[in-house]
Formats: C-alpha cells, sequence, structure tokens
C-alpha cells in the first residue's frame, strides 16, 4: 500500500505541473503586431500601427485606427475572428484536471484504505482518467487547428488588406513587427504531454485493482 501511494502520488504530481504549463502558457498571453503606412502625401507620411491581442482571442473586437490617405482623417478597423471557444475549451481541461489531480493527491495520502475499499476508488480514477486522456486530446487538436488561424488573422500582411490607403498603389504600406508565437506553440505542446501522461494513467492505475 505504501508503495502504491507513493507511485500515484508521483503521478498526480506530474499531471498538476503540465497542467499548470498548459493553462498558463495560453491564458497569460498577449501578443503585439505593428505596421507602417506611408502616404503618397508626404504630410500624411510614416504612420505606425501598433495592434495588441490577447487571451480568449476574440479579435473581432481588436480594433485600430488607420489613415485614410487621401481624406487626411482615420478610419476605424477591426481584426477578423472569434477563437475564443477553443482556447477557453482548452483551458478549462486544463484547470479541472488541475483541480482533479490535487483531489486526488489529497485521497491517496488520506484516505487511502477507503480508495482500496472494493476497488471502487481505482475503478472510478479509472474512468475520470479515460475522460480526461480524450478531452486534453481533444482540446489540443482543437487548439492546435485554432491557433494556426490565429496566426492567419493576425498576420501583418493579412492586416495590411484590412487598410484601404493600404488598397492604393501610390501608398506604400510594411509590416515592422510580428507577434511572437513561442509561447502559444508551447501550450500546445503543453497539451498533448498531458494527453500522453493521462493516457499513460489509464495503463496504470487498473494494476492497483485487485
Amino acid at each position: 500500500p505504501v508503495k502504491i501511494q507513493l507511485q500515484l502520488n508521483s503521478l498526480k504530481k506530474d499531471l498538476r505541473i503540465f497542467a499548470i504549463c498548459a493553462f498558463a502558457t495560453c491564458g497569460g498571453y498577449y501578443g503585439q503586431l505593428q505596421v507602417k503606412v506611408d502616404c503618397a502625401d508626404r504630410r500624411q507620411s510614416n504612420h505606425s500601427i501598433n495592434i495588441k491581442f490577447g487571451y480568449p482571442f476574440r479579435l473581432q473586437e481588436v480594433h485600430f485606427k488607420a489613415p485614410l490617405c487621401e481624406a487626411k482623417r482615420d478610419e476605424v478597423l477591426f481584426l477578423d475572428g472569434d477563437f475564443s471557444s477553443a482556447s477557453h475549451f482548452f483551458l478549462t481541461v486544463g484547470v479541472f484536471s488541475f483541480l482533479y489531480s490535487l483531489l486526488a493527491t489529497i485521497v491517496y495520502v488520506f484516505y487511502q484504505n477507503k480508495y482500496l475499499k472494493n476497488n471502487r476508488g481505482p475503478l472510478v480514477d479509472f474512468f475520470i482518467t479515460v475522460i480526461f486522456s480524450f478531452m486534453w486530446l481533444v482540446s489540443s487538436s482543437c487548439w492546435a487547428k485554432t491557433l494556426s488561424e490565429v496566426k492567419m488573422a493576425t498576420n501583418p500582411t493579412q492586416v495590411l488588406l484590412l487598410i484601404s490607403a493600404c488598397r492604393a498603389p501610390e501608398n506604400k504600406c510594411t509590416a515592422t513587427q510580428q507577434p511572437l508565437w513561442s509561447r502559444l506553440n508551447t501550450s500546445v505542446v503543453f497539451g498533448f504531454v498531458n494527453a500522453v501522461l493521462w493516457a499513460g494513467n489509464i495503463w496504470f492505475l487498473p494494476l492497483h485493482i485487485t
């Protein structure tokens, strides 16, 4: 029983750590892109536009001002897309898996006899682990696909197409800064790592059912 307790505690500790890494790298993200508009009229030249966005990636709510070169005034534009569903789903799975692994650790430490009684505890743990491993796989796959769509929607080249002045050949528009994606790429990796770890627990838990 002591060996079982130590093994289960170690597994759940790993699950908690990787769950935290997954939702922390996604939930706290803020990105920025920058474009520059040079109007043919030199009095309206060299406009730098900073566009900031972040979790939960409701890009249709992100607005910015761009110059209307001929009219000598600004237009208000919005990015395209609402990607909040996949990001919320991913974070929800992460938070609940963290809470369950924390609860399971408490049960292992303080209620080990009840946990092992009649195999009911390990069986419940087994089925919940199956559910979480499946949810991690689905949420990570959805988030990976959605992240590629977020990257496309915030690509400076794509954003320049939204600006009226940039569609006029006499004006010059350039992308000067792109968002950094390493943090969100890492969140996807952590998501699939969690799926593997929870799937590993599916194999491990039946060993303690006697």
